[in-house]
Protein backbone atom coordinates (compact mmCIF):
# COMPACT_ATOMS: atom_id res chain seq x y z
CA UNK A 1 0.00 0.00 0.00
CA UNK A 2 1.11 3.52 -0.82
CA UNK A 3 2.46 4.30 2.88
CA UNK A 4 2.18 7.98 2.80
CA UNK A 5 -0.87 8.69 0.36
CA UNK A 6 -3.35 6.11 1.91
CA UNK A 7 -3.81 5.41 5.60
CA UNK A 8 -5.05 2.09 6.99
CA UNK A 9 -6.45 1.40 10.03
CA UNK A 10 -8.77 -1.83 11.42
CA UNK A 11 -10.35 -2.04 14.46
CA UNK A 12 -13.37 -4.62 16.18
CA UNK A 13 -14.05 -5.77 12.52
CA UNK A 14 -14.09 -2.16 10.92
CA UNK A 15 -11.48 -0.95 8.65
CA UNK A 16 -10.10 2.98 7.74
CA UNK A 17 -8.95 3.76 4.70
CA UNK A 18 -8.37 7.22 4.35
CA UNK A 19 -6.93 9.47 1.41
CA UNK A 20 -4.01 11.10 2.65
CA UNK A 21 -2.93 14.37 0.34
CA UNK A 22 -4.60 17.30 2.26
CA UNK A 23 -2.68 19.32 0.55
CA UNK A 24 -3.66 18.43 -2.79
CA UNK A 25 -7.46 18.19 -1.75
CA UNK A 26 -6.88 14.78 -1.39
CA UNK A 27 -7.01 14.43 -5.28
CA UNK A 28 -5.98 10.29 -6.97
CA UNK A 29 -2.94 9.96 -8.34
CA UNK A 30 -1.44 6.90 -9.24
CA UNK A 31 0.05 6.05 -5.61
CA UNK A 32 -3.38 7.08 -4.37
CA UNK A 33 -5.11 4.73 -6.77
CA UNK A 34 -3.00 1.59 -5.99
CA UNK A 35 -3.31 2.27 -2.83
CA UNK A 36 -6.89 2.33 -2.84
CA UNK A 37 -6.87 -1.28 -5.01
CA UNK A 38 -4.66 -2.53 -2.28
CA UNK A 39 -7.07 -1.45 0.95
CA UNK A 40 -10.37 -2.39 -0.89
CA UNK A 41 -9.03 -5.59 -1.23
CA UNK A 42 -7.08 -6.20 1.86
CA UNK A 43 -10.74 -5.61 3.21
CA UNK A 44 -12.35 -8.13 0.84
CA UNK A 45 -10.06 -11.20 2.23
CA UNK A 46 -9.90 -10.38 5.29
CA UNK A 47 -12.69 -12.63 7.13
CA UNK A 48 -12.03 -10.62 10.40
CA UNK A 49 -13.70 -7.31 8.83
CA UNK A 50 -17.37 -6.50 8.53
CA UNK A 51 -17.26 -3.19 7.78
CA UNK A 52 -14.98 -0.45 5.56
CA UNK A 53 -15.40 3.45 6.06
CA UNK A 54 -13.21 5.22 3.01
CA UNK A 55 -12.66 9.16 3.91
CA UNK A 56 -10.11 11.91 3.14
CA UNK A 57 -7.73 13.79 5.69
CA UNK A 58 -8.27 17.10 6.36
CA UNK A 59 -11.49 18.70 7.08
CA UNK A 60 -11.64 20.74 3.32
CA UNK A 61 -12.01 17.57 1.20
CA UNK A 62 -12.52 14.11 0.85
CA UNK A 63 -10.98 13.73 -2.81
CA UNK A 64 -11.20 16.29 -5.44
CA UNK A 65 -10.96 14.00 -8.23
CA UNK A 66 -8.43 12.80 -10.47
CA UNK A 67 -4.89 14.62 -10.44
CA UNK A 68 -5.50 16.73 -13.49
CA UNK A 69 -1.78 17.70 -13.50
CA UNK A 70 -0.35 13.98 -13.22
CA UNK A 71 -3.08 13.43 -16.13
CA UNK A 72 -2.23 16.49 -18.03
CA UNK A 73 1.41 15.21 -18.13
CA UNK A 74 0.04 11.59 -19.23
CA UNK A 75 -1.87 13.02 -21.62
CA UNK A 76 -4.53 10.30 -20.56
CA UNK A 77 -7.32 10.03 -23.35
CA UNK A 78 -9.88 6.95 -22.12
CA UNK A 79 -9.32 6.22 -18.80
CA UNK A 80 -8.21 2.18 -18.66
CA UNK A 81 -10.91 -0.39 -17.09
CA UNK A 82 -8.33 -0.94 -13.97
CA UNK A 83 -7.91 3.29 -13.70
CA UNK A 84 -9.19 2.91 -10.24
CA UNK A 85 -11.26 0.78 -8.77
CA UNK A 86 -14.94 0.97 -8.94
CA UNK A 87 -17.57 -1.27 -6.52
CA UNK A 88 -19.94 -3.01 -8.90
CA UNK A 89 -18.07 -2.57 -11.84
CA UNK A 90 -14.14 -3.78 -12.02
CA UNK A 91 -13.90 -4.56 -8.07
CA UNK A 92 -16.68 -6.96 -6.69
CA UNK A 93 -16.79 -6.87 -2.56
CA UNK A 94 -20.10 -8.39 -0.95
CA UNK A 95 -19.50 -6.31 2.31
CA UNK A 96 -20.94 -3.13 3.08
CA UNK A 97 -18.63 0.70 1.94
CA UNK A 98 -19.46 3.40 4.03
CA UNK A 99 -18.33 6.49 2.86
CA UNK A 100 -17.47 9.97 5.72
CA UNK A 101 -17.24 12.49 3.04
CA UNK A 102 -15.48 15.36 4.95
CA UNK A 103 -15.39 17.91 2.54
CA UNK A 104 -15.32 18.49 -1.59
CA UNK A 105 -16.31 15.28 -3.13
CA UNK A 106 -15.96 16.22 -6.78
CA UNK A 107 -15.51 14.59 -10.05
CA UNK A 108 -13.75 11.01 -9.03
CA UNK A 109 -14.71 12.13 -5.00
CA UNK A 110 -17.82 11.97 -6.48
CA UNK A 111 -17.34 8.85 -8.09
CA UNK A 112 -15.45 7.27 -4.98
CA UNK A 113 -18.61 8.45 -3.00
CA UNK A 114 -21.29 7.34 -5.19
CA UNK A 115 -19.53 3.62 -5.38
CA UNK A 116 -19.86 2.78 -1.23
CA UNK A 117 -23.18 1.87 -0.16
CA UNK A 118 -23.86 4.35 2.60
CA UNK A 119 -23.00 8.09 2.99
CA UNK A 120 -22.29 10.14 5.38
CA UNK A 121 -21.26 13.88 5.07
CA UNK A 122 -20.02 16.72 7.16
CA UNK A 123 -21.95 19.89 7.11
CA UNK A 124 -19.25 21.35 4.69
CA UNK A 125 -19.45 19.05 2.01
CA UNK A 126 -20.17 19.66 -1.39
CA UNK A 127 -20.72 17.07 -4.31
CA UNK A 128 -20.15 17.94 -7.73
CA UNK A 129 -19.90 16.18 -11.24
CA UNK A 130 -17.47 18.31 -12.63
CA UNK A 131 -16.40 16.43 -16.12
CA UNK A 132 -17.90 18.72 -17.93
CA UNK A 133 -16.04 22.26 -16.76
CA UNK A 134 -12.74 20.14 -17.74
CA UNK A 135 -13.67 18.49 -21.23
CA UNK A 136 -13.69 14.80 -19.09
CA UNK A 137 -16.30 12.18 -19.00
CA UNK A 138 -18.42 10.41 -16.42
CA UNK A 139 -19.05 6.71 -17.58
CA UNK A 140 -19.21 6.17 -13.72
CA UNK A 141 -22.20 7.99 -13.22
CA UNK A 142 -24.43 5.34 -14.97
CA UNK A 143 -25.95 4.19 -11.48
CA UNK A 144 -26.63 7.81 -10.43
CA UNK A 145 -30.06 7.98 -12.21
CA UNK A 146 -30.78 4.93 -10.25
CA UNK A 147 -29.39 6.86 -6.75
CA UNK A 148 -31.15 10.18 -7.01
CA UNK A 149 -34.47 11.38 -9.67
CA UNK A 150 -33.08 11.16 -13.53
CA UNK A 151 -33.59 15.66 -13.89
CA UNK A 152 -31.17 16.12 -10.56
CA UNK A 153 -28.71 13.48 -12.03
CA UNK A 154 -29.19 15.51 -15.58
CA UNK A 155 -28.44 18.77 -13.82
CA UNK A 156 -25.23 17.50 -11.88
CA UNK A 157 -23.82 16.16 -15.02
CA UNK A 158 -24.56 18.90 -17.43
CA UNK A 159 -24.18 22.43 -15.61
CA UNK A 160 -21.10 20.64 -13.49
CA UNK A 161 -22.38 22.78 -10.53
CA UNK A 162 -21.80 21.17 -7.21
CA UNK A 163 -24.60 20.72 -4.86
CA UNK A 164 -24.25 21.18 -0.46
CA UNK A 165 -24.44 18.61 1.92
CA UNK A 166 -28.03 19.33 2.58
CA UNK A 167 -29.32 19.19 -0.69
CA UNK A 168 -27.87 16.09 -1.23
CA UNK A 169 -29.43 14.50 2.02
CA UNK A 170 -32.86 15.71 0.83
CA UNK A 171 -32.46 13.89 -2.85
CA UNK A 172 -31.00 10.97 -1.18
CA UNK A 173 -27.40 10.79 -2.15
CA UNK A 174 -26.43 10.67 1.26
CA UNK A 175 -28.11 9.00 4.48
CA UNK A 176 -27.05 11.71 6.93
CA UNK A 177 -25.69 15.10 7.45
CA UNK A 178 -23.51 15.80 10.64
CA UNK A 179 -21.27 18.65 11.62
CA UNK A 180 -17.76 18.39 10.81
CA UNK A 181 -16.47 17.89 14.03
CA UNK A 182 -18.74 14.58 14.75
CA UNK A 183 -18.37 12.81 10.92
CA UNK A 184 -15.83 10.43 12.38
CA UNK A 185 -17.97 9.14 15.71
CA UNK A 186 -21.33 9.22 13.43
CA UNK A 187 -19.29 6.80 11.25
CA UNK A 188 -18.02 4.77 13.53
CA UNK A 189 -21.09 4.74 15.41
CA UNK A 190 -22.81 3.33 12.01
CA UNK A 191 -20.05 1.22 10.89
CA UNK A 192 -20.16 -0.62 14.36
CA UNK A 193 -23.61 -0.84 14.15
CA UNK A 194 -23.30 -2.78 11.34
CA UNK A 195 -20.43 -4.95 12.05
CA UNK A 196 -22.99 -6.16 15.03
CA UNK A 197 -25.21 -7.61 13.03
CA UNK A 198 -24.95 -11.23 11.58
CA UNK A 199 -22.76 -11.00 8.69
CA UNK A 200 -24.20 -13.44 6.71
CA UNK A 201 -27.49 -11.24 6.76
CA UNK A 202 -25.91 -8.06 6.07
CA UNK A 203 -24.17 -9.34 2.80
CA UNK A 204 -27.37 -10.66 1.66
CA UNK A 205 -29.13 -7.71 2.38
CA UNK A 206 -26.45 -5.83 0.32
CA UNK A 207 -26.87 -7.85 -2.76
CA UNK A 208 -30.24 -7.63 -2.70
CA UNK A 209 -30.76 -4.41 -2.82
CA UNK A 210 -28.50 -4.17 -6.02
CA UNK A 211 -29.84 -7.33 -7.67
CA UNK A 212 -33.59 -5.68 -7.61
CA UNK A 213 -32.07 -2.26 -9.19
CA UNK A 214 -31.49 -4.97 -12.32
CA UNK A 215 -34.62 -6.55 -12.02
CA UNK A 216 -38.55 -6.30 -12.37
CA UNK A 217 -40.33 -7.21 -8.97
CA UNK A 218 -40.93 -10.59 -9.71
CA UNK A 219 -37.69 -11.57 -10.48
CA UNK A 220 -36.75 -9.17 -7.74
CA UNK A 221 -38.71 -11.47 -5.23
CA UNK A 222 -37.29 -14.44 -6.96
CA UNK A 223 -33.53 -13.34 -6.33
CA UNK A 224 -34.56 -12.32 -2.90
CA UNK A 225 -35.65 -15.79 -1.87
CA UNK A 226 -32.04 -17.39 -3.63
CA UNK A 227 -29.97 -14.74 -1.71
CA UNK A 228 -31.43 -14.92 1.08
CA UNK A 229 -31.96 -18.95 1.26
CA UNK A 230 -28.14 -19.57 2.61
CA UNK A 231 -28.75 -17.12 5.47
CA UNK A 232 -32.02 -19.10 6.89
CA UNK A 233 -30.11 -22.56 6.64
CA UNK A 234 -27.17 -20.93 8.67
CA UNK A 235 -25.82 -21.45 12.14
CA UNK A 236 -26.19 -18.00 12.63
CA UNK A 237 -29.86 -17.97 11.75
CA UNK A 238 -30.63 -20.26 15.03
CA UNK A 239 -27.98 -18.36 17.43
CA UNK A 240 -29.89 -15.03 16.87
CA UNK A 241 -33.08 -16.76 17.94
CA UNK A 242 -31.19 -18.25 21.05
CA UNK A 243 -29.40 -15.07 21.99
CA UNK A 244 -33.08 -13.41 22.06
CA UNK A 245 -34.58 -16.16 24.50
CA UNK A 246 -31.52 -16.49 26.72
CA UNK A 247 -30.81 -12.53 26.95
CA UNK A 248 -27.87 -12.06 25.94
CA UNK A 249 -25.69 -10.57 22.75
CA UNK A 250 -25.53 -13.01 20.23
CA UNK A 251 -22.23 -15.27 18.98
CA UNK A 252 -21.94 -14.78 15.00
CA UNK A 253 -20.00 -17.40 13.53
CA UNK A 254 -20.57 -16.15 9.82
CA UNK A 255 -22.11 -19.59 8.90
Amino acid sequence: MAEDEILWEAEDGVAWLTINRPQARNAMNKAVRDGLWTGLRNFALDPDLQVLVLTGAGDEAFSAGADLKEMAALGLEVPPPDFAPLLGRNLQIDKPVIAAVNGIAYAGGFCLAQMCDLCIASENARFGVTEARWGRGAPWAAPLPWLIPPRVALELLMTAEPIDAQRAHAIGLVNRVVPLASLRDEAARMAKTIAANAPLSVRASKALVYAAAERGLQAAYDEGDRLFETVYRSADAQEGPRAFREKRAPRWQGR
